[in-house]
């Protein structure tokens, strides 16, 4: 039955130890008498850890988990910091001016998603510009309707300025994972994407497969969520806007993955993706390389859950690239 399944897992999960049925004849045989002897005591014991099972395995459907655990390399991490400088909280978000950039006009800003509040004050203490740190919980749902209404934008920016007394230069957007929700969902008004000079997307580029499910061979993906990529790439290249994206190997299964949405961009973009082996930031291993004029993508080695985090970590690097 299914749910011996995810007894079994969860014993394995539970002692460390792999589950193993017993081969000695004998133990069966007695295992089996006491088995029918009790029979028709299981649904009333079981049903309630049945139940439990069932729905916890449906909950997870939305994406097939990836590895929790990943010890080929040491996945390295920066230390968390409180770098000096000024904050202040804001309706949404938290505004960061790094100590010494004391000027009042002409200021770059970065607004970025779903990367908690020290991590991007670091890159952005390192990288000599504000920024705005904006958590706001998961799924790339709940940050895309941060931004329903289009004005809010621009009002984030103006609360922003407003409280700390100062004017924005180049309004730069970056998100990890669930967080470029946001960024999609602010670019898709058009004041908004003008005011944009720059987008970083980290490990967070998808869309839905056009049948609802992957393969068998090559999927086919929906293209509606890419369109505004795809504006943006090109804009990219022609030089009037900086975009850098990267990518790793995780495969949600239910939703597209990050691979294959780069790869779908740069097909439509009519960029050479070039293969490449170095070592990347932070300790990640690089495997792919796609640029064309100020378009950048980046593909890394890595299906498991540090190797998501490895890329969030690399945020300092690739604002660099970004600014």
């Amino acid at each position: 039955m299914w749910w011996m399944g995810q007894l079994r897992s969860s014993r394995e999960i539970l002692t460390g130890q792999p589950w193993r049925p017993s081969r000695d004849r004998h133990q069966g045989a007695v295992a089996g008498s006491r088995a029918a002897k009790s029979r028709r005591h299981l649904s009333s014991r079981w049903l309630p850890v049945i139940l439990l099972l069932a729905s916890a395995a449906y909950a997870q459907q939305a994406q097939n988990p990836s590895p929790m655990v990943e010890h080929t390399r040491a996945h390295q991490r920066l230390r968390e910091e409180t770098p000096p400088g000024r904050r202040e909280k804001l309706d949404l978000g938290t505004l960061f001016i790094p100590a010494g950039l004391k000027a009042k006009t002409g200021v770059p800003v970065l607004l970025f998603f779903h990367g908690g509040t020290w991590l991007p004050e670091e890159a952005a203490a390192r990288n000599r510009i504000a920024v705005i740190s904006i958590q706001a919980g998961a799924g790339s749902g709940t940050y895309a309707r941060l931004f329903d209404d289009p004005k809010r934008f621009q009002s984030l920016l103006e609360d922003a300025e407003a409280k700390a007394r100062v004017r924005f230069g180049s309004v730069m957007l970056g998100g990890w994972s669930a967080g470029c929700g946001a960024v999609r969902q602010i670019l898709k008004t058009p004041e908004s994407y003008a005011r944009v000079s720059g987008v970083l997307l980290i490990d967070g580029m998808h869309t839905d497969y056009a049948d609802g499910k992957p393969g068998p061979l090559e999927s086919k993906i929906d293209p509606d969520n890419l369109q505004i990529w795809l504006q943006l790439g090109r804009d990219a290249m022609a030089g009037r806007k900086r975009m850098v994206v990267t990518h790793s190997e995780i495969f949600p299964g239910t939703y597209a993955s990050t691979t294959e949405t780069s790869d779908y961009l740069v097909g439509q973009l009519g960029v050479k993706l070039r293969p490449v082996l170095k070592w990347g930031p932070m300790g990640s291993q690089q495997l792919s390389e796609a640029t064309a004029g100020r378009f950048r993508l980046l593909g890394f080695a890595g299906n498991s859950a540090p190797d998501h985090v490895d890329q969030l970590h690399s945020l300092p690097v690739f604002l660099k690239w970004l600014h």
